[in-house]
């Protein structure tokens, strides 16, 4: 009787495929420029045929947008920092947290030219913006209302500020904001939420 065998499925899994998709996006990024990062160098730089990108990702848009929620990381989590709550910390200790955590982000090679290169893709594609704002914002969205207990509007405001003020600097300069910058950035818009002290 022959012994019975496991069947091994071929290729690589998905979740590592994913991996150095996205690793060759930040690297194509990070060396082109966002424009020069074509899904035919994307692929040539993963190692995978470019139509392996378009079964998962119908776009270059929808490609970056999940790699920049890869990135990122779960939003309940907030990288570096640990995992939220912060029991016991106050409002403005969290939301400094943040702040920096997002400008060491945006300074990883590729990262903030291809969330910036993305955004723009964004003013005439509506579809895209609807991904931007339902897989990467969303979820940072609900844990700030939740932990700064702030209307969304407010932490909106806070998001715009923060990423918008970042990302201009990035495309005036070529570079992440210092951090003497990123401290003074941090100041004004605790300045915003320091009517309402408190701890989360």
């Amino acid at each position: 009787m022959t012994p019975a065998t496991t069947a091994t499925p071929l290729g690589r899994p998905r979740a590592g495929i994913d991996a150095e998709v996205f690793a060759a996006t930040l690297r194509t990024v990070h060396d082109m420029g966002y424009a020069g990062a074509t899904m035919d160098r994307i692929a040539a730089a993963a190692g995978v045929a470019k139509t392996t990108l378009y079964r998962r990702w119908p776009s270059k848009g929808a490609l970056i947008t999940d790699c920049l929620v890869d990135a990122f990381g779960p939003a309940d989590a907030f990288g570096p920092f640990g995992p939220l709550p912060l029991s016991g910390a106050r409002r403005d200790e969290f939301l400094s947290s943040v702040i920096r955590w997002f400008a060491g982000r945006l300074s990883k090679p590729g990262l903030g030219a291809a969330f910036a290169g993305v955004f723009v893709d964004a003013v005439s594609d509506p579809s895209l913006r609807e991904m931007l704002s339902t897989r990467l914002q969303a979820p940072y969205l609900c844990v700030l209302q939740d932990v700064l207990a702030e209307t969304e509007d407010r932490v909106l405001l806070i998001i715009d500020v923060v990423a918008g003020t970042m990302l201009h600097r990035m495309g005036m300069t070529g570079a992440p904001m210092a951090n003497a910058d990123v401290a003074a950035l941090t100041e004004m818009v605790l300045h915003y939420i320091a009517d309402r002290p408190g701890s989360i």
